[in-house]
């Protein structure tokens, strides 16, 4: 029913966005409220915007790559219980990412929000460490995505081989480096194209979905068949963690899975009706994960025998593709993994889409180097082609991190988790904390007197997972078995600290926050300026003077 729905919605929006009618007017004239003018064309409908978010979520593919933390952190168990209840606490997430975008939806996102309903003491400084967040974040998923496609093709070739090829990194390393320069390319077309893909993309990962729910049980042997007493209480703990910990430990899985609630955020200023579709956009999106992700692991408890040590060791190297393995033989693999391979690439085409959108409202606030070229729109495509390939170079060196080994890998994906938590908790938290006119800054989608329970249930549980996924995988581990998200993801976002306050040339001296909101702030300065005191009068000065003092620093840039 939600998807008619959509696609009637979607419809009805296709065609105002072929005859340029009021509705996309009217998106324009909210974004200039927000202190943006239009520079992309409207293209993605309602419908479209959902399959950016549900396509970067890539159910399937996304747990294909991240069930290694599952299998050896409880088994089934894990697997069905501990992913309804990360699912459970990740829809709060989503449903105050939803109450924001609504509120305010411009590419900026999740920095502007927090400079808008900040302290005005912090929200400079807070604003610039969510953004850099955010862009970390987001280009080490693009890179864990890209990582993830490549292992899964890899996994085809030794499937079709009869495992007598086993891929080194080095060739797995060049997968990686193809597939993110044919998502650069994709990412640098026309907007129109990439949104007319989405449907695509809806349809596919909704059919590998619904294909694995009814192939498996069908197509399993009785061997590899497992009875509700195990599938729904085993317990296989092969790290080492007492077993509480080690259950705990598995929601790595569902975390990165069901992600990118900012993706369809930075894509609003493309999208028609933003107020409306990105909360829609999120939450349907995210509940969908849910829902499919427990179908499709139910499908795997029943149907993956009882050796969870074979299915981690495979020689075919990927622990899903061996599951698929036992029950459909090496025929029906293949097939099911070529269109898990599909959904994947897509995944990653939506994930640089979204990411190089961040990477260009970032640079269009002056707040990265060389921003005055970063935010460039080219005028044929008009999408920021430069910061598309910024953006694939970014995650080009976050894979060189896969030449240091498996715990190196991990790291890729705990930092993507806990980049991305930090820049979706502190704009909540700035949203919750808010008082006066800035806390009833809401769009038509707002949560009214449940928003602050809501929102601090979001952060509290961000808190908690954050600091579970930087955990190694086993106790008392090697230096080959650490969990080195911490130091790479607190080095660079370090980097981006010292950049701030860096003397003389760092962010503090010339970073005033987003332009944006600036404006409106001068704005409303203006509407208060027959009432201001003399002292008020040059606050207001300051306020008015500030955007160009950033346009005079990107061009000096």
């Amino acid at each position: 029913m939600v998807v008619a729905d959509a696609k009637s919605a979607s419809a009805s929006e296709t065609n105002s966005l072929r005859s340029g009618d009021a509705s996309v007017n009217a998106d324009e004239a909210f974004l200039s409220t927000l202190g943006y003018k239009q520079e992309f064309k409207r293209e993605f409908t309602r419908f479209e915007l959902f399959g950016v978010a549900f396509s970067i979520i890539g159910v399937l593919p996304s747990i294909a790559s991240v069930l290694v933390f599952a299998i050896p952190n409880g088994g089934p168990i894990a697997l069905v219980w501990g992913w309804a209840v990360c699912a459970f606490f990740i829809f709060f997430i989503a449903l105050s990412m939803a109450e924001l975008g609504s509120a305010m939806p411009t590419s900026g996102g999740l920095y502007y929000w927090t400079f808008s309903f900040a302290s005005p003491r912090y929200r400079r400084l807070l604003s610039w460490i969510v953004g850099y967040s955010n862009s970390i974040g987001l280009i080490s998923g693009v890179a864990g995505v890209d990582w993830g496609c490549a292992v899964q093709v890899m996994a085809a070739a030794s499937i079709g081989s009869d495992m007598a090829f086993a891929p080194t990194t080095r060739q797995t390393f060049g997968v990686f480096v193809a597939l993110l320069i044919a998502h650069g390319i994709l990412c640098s077309m026309a907007t129109r194209v990439l949104a007319r893909l989405q449907t695509f993309y809806i349809v596919i990962n909704f059919v590998i979905c619904f294909a694995v729910i009814i192939a498996l049980p069908a197509a399993t042997p009785k061997e590899f068949r497992n009875d509700a007493s195990y599938a729904l209480g085993g317990f296989a703990n092969l790290a080492g963690w007492p077993n509480g910990f080690a259950f705990i430990l598995s929601f790595l899985a569902p975390v990165w899975t069901i992600n990118a609630f900012d993706s369809t955020v930075h894509i609003s200023e493309e999208a028609a009706n933003a107020r409306t579709a990105v909360p829609f956009a999120i939450i349907a999106s995210t509940f969908m994960a849910g829902v499919l992700g427990w179908g499709m692991n139910m499908a795997f408890v029943f149907n993956m025998g009882q050796d969870m040590e074979s299915i981690l060791s495979n020689p075919i190297g990927q622990p899903l593709a061996t599951i698929f393995f036992n029950s459909l033989g090496k025929s029906g693999t293949l097939a099911l993994w070529s269109l898990l391979v599909i959904a994947q690439f897509m995944m990653g085409s939506s994930a640089l889409l979204a990411t190089s959108r961040q990477m260009f409202a970032f640079a269009r606030d002056g707040a990265l180097p060389f921003s005055s070229v970063l935010h460039r729109i080219d005028s044929r495509t008009r999408t920021p082609v430069i910061a598309v390939w910024v953006c694939v170079s970014g995650a080009f060196l976050v894979g060189l991190l896969t030449f240091a080994g498996a715990a190196a890998i991990n790291a890729i994906f705990a930092m993507g988790v806990c980049a991305q938590y930090l820049a979706y908790g502190i704009p909540i938290a700035c949203f919750a904390l808010a008082k006066g006119t800035n806390r009833a800054r809401t769009g038509p989608f707002t949560l009214g007197r449940l928003s602050f329970p809501i929102a601090a249930t979001a952060v509290i549980w961000m808190i908690f997972a954050s600091i579970i996924v930087l955990f190694p995988s086993v106790p008392a581990p090697t230096p080959n078995e650490m969990n080195y998200a911490t130091v790479v993801f607190g080095g660079v976002l370090g980097l981006a600290i010292i950049y701030y306050f860096f003397p003389r040339y760092g962010g503090m001296y010339w970073f005033q926050g987003p332009l944006g909101a600036l404006r409106v702030l001068e704005n409303d300065a203006k509407d208060r300026s027959s009432n201001f005191s003399e002292k008020d009068s040059e606050r207001k000065g300051e306020s008015e003077s500030s955007v160009e003092k950033i346009r005079e620093v990107q061009n000096e840039y």
